[in-house]
């Protein structure tokens, strides 16, 4: 009996981290398409490729729709590290505002702290408008997703235990 216990809270673990790799993987991969198009549109002047590849490389296909394609794939990695912190700090909330918070910080830690790190991005002080704000906005909607994709896996995943 005792085994039985201990393999399903084995599996109900291995669930959840399935879950919140899926959860990250996905996330970029949506998210990150669509600031590629908010880029292409013009909407942004800092698309993924800017952050992912532009900065470390000089070749022609990084600008072209290879760069966009790689650069959303590389972008799944730090999400999937987001998307563990997310995890681990808060998944028992339920609701939009953790999302929309994480949103404003991660934005904050690309576009102020991470800053020296992009050559190619300028200073936050030196960026139009509607790119603050159309990546403002991605950043905050990618993290309600992952926001709410993990905590409704938790909440989920404690009803079926009790």
């Amino acid at each position: 009996m005792r085994r039985i216990q201990h393999k399903e809270q084995q599996n109900q673990k291995t669930n959840m981290i399935t879950k919140t790799i899926s959860a990250g993987f996905f996330g970029a991969i949506i998210w990150g398409t669509l600031a590629s198009l908010a880029g292409f549109f013009n909407f942004t002047a800092i698309s993924p490729k800017s952050l992912m590849l532009r900065s470390w490389l000089q070749q022609a296909w990084a600008d072209r729709w290879l760069g966009d394609i790689v650069s959303v794939l590389l972008l799944s990695v730090p999400s999937i590290l987001v998307a563990f912190v997310y995890y681990a700090l808060l998944k028992k909330y339920n609701g939009m505002l953790p999302g929309f918070i994480m949103g404003f910080v991660l934005w904050f830690l690309v576009f102020w702290l991470m800053n020296p790190l992009f050559s190619n991005i300028k200073p936050f002080y030196q960026l139009d408008s509607n790119t603050i704000l159309t990546t403002m906005c991605l950043f905050v909607l990618y993290s309600v997703f992952i926001g709410y994709s993990i905590s409704f896996a938790y909440h989920q995943h404690k009803n079926e235990q009790s």
